[in-house]
């Protein structure tokens, strides 16, 4: 059984991409369903990432991309993950993915890929069923 703690969620934006308005969506509706937020921002580095993640205990990683910087990001990402140990924290990313992208992004460890118009209420539900 899942203790009362609230979820944790790290959210960031990795690369040089600019655009934020749809993560901050995701974040406001996270924070609704009762999780807790925690918001790097844009233009952060695999490490500043997983470091943060590490100190706030995350349960969830969720990295948003627009500018195709998934491709070598979430490898370095999931990298880091596993030399520190944290293959427990759940590890989603959403944004501008092509399809064969995401099949490949789910090959190197990343959980579940949220492509544009995918609904917040599927994000919440993901996560509330697959955080450890």
């Amino acid at each position: 059984m899942r203790s009362q703690r609230r979820i944790r969620v790290l959210l960031a934006k990795p690369g040089i991409d600019g655009h934020d308005v749809g993560i901050k969506v995701v974040a406001s509706a996270l924070r609704d369903a009762g999780m807790e937020v925690i918001y790097l921002g844009l233009r952060r580095t695999p490490e500043q990432v997983v470091s943060a993640a590490l100190e706030e205990d995350c349960d969830v990683i969720g990295l948003n991309f627009h500018s195709f910087g998934h491709r070598t990001l979430v490898p370095e990402v999931v990298r880091l993950l596993r030399e520190k140990g944290m293959e427990d924290v759940l590890l989603l990313a959403g944004g501008s993915i092509l399809d064969k992208d995401a099949q490949e992004l789910r090959a190197w460890g990343v959980s579940e890929v949220f492509g544009v118009g995918s609904r917040v209420d599927e994000i919440v539900r993901y996560i509330q069923e697959n955080a450890r």
